[in-house]
């Protein structure tokens, strides 16, 4: 086991994050199953806003983030939710691809974020 790498919340097959020499790694958040686009997108903004709090960082440190959705037809909705959200004047990089995705999920979120200095 490396010292240097924090697994969050590790299960049998993944970690809902890890943090290495001061980068965040958040695996793919979702929200509920067949629930509406925004409400979905909530639902995984809102576990990355748990996740990021518990890695030492916050939205306004995300350096890159990975949108896939089941439909492109689904991309204005998603991301009118997105940018309420995220934090004027600290935009990611970001990409929105269509993929098929597990379940009953239309929308799944994945990210990078730089966890807070420390003092």
């Amino acid at each position: 086991m490396n010292d240097d790498i924090t697994h969050i919340e590790p299960g049998p097959h993944y970690s809902q994050a890890v943090v290495h020499n001061g980068i965040i790694y958040l695996c793919g958040q979702v929200g509920s199953p067949n629930a509406s686009i925004t409400e979905q997108t909530e639902g995984a903004l809102a576990n990355i806003d748990r996740l990021l709090a518990l890695s030492g960082s916050d939205k306004s440190r995300i350096l890159q983030v990975t949108i896939w959705l089941t439909d492109m037809k689904h991309w204005a909705e998603m991301t009118a939710t997105y940018e309420k959200w995220i934090p004027q004047g600290s935009v990611p990089a970001r990409a929105s691809v269509g993929s098929a995705l597990v379940a009953n999920y239309d929308v799944e979120i994945m990210l990078t974020a730089a966890q807070r200095p420390t003092v």
